[in-house]
């Protein structure tokens, strides 16, 4: 019974209304972005088409997916190898 009661308080705990940012004032940007996120929630702007991907690409896609894992991650980024930003003045 325990169990049971810690299980529902955090399932409450975790829910998505506890995690809602607070309403308040925001860049013109955030609004924008939250706006395309609460149409894509709500699956307005949706596609009407059934996208579906074949046997093939959905193993060319797995296979990319493990093939990136072959890389090592190095432990530093070397800042010199990088590009230069202009001013464009």
């Amino acid at each position: 019974m325990m169990t049971k009661q810690l299980m529902i308080v955090c399932m409450v705990s975790l829910s998505t209304a506890a995690w809602a940012i607070e309403p308040g004032p925001s860049s013109a940007a955030q609004q924008g972005t939250e706006s395309w996120m609460q149409l894509q929630i709500r699956g307005v702007v949706a596609s009407t088409n059934l996208q579906t991907a074949s046997a093939a690409e959905r193993e060319m896609a797995m296979q990319r997916w493990l093939n990136s894992f072959n890389y090592p991650i190095p432990e530093f980024f070397d800042q010199d190898s990088a590009g230069e930003i202009t001013s464009s003045k």
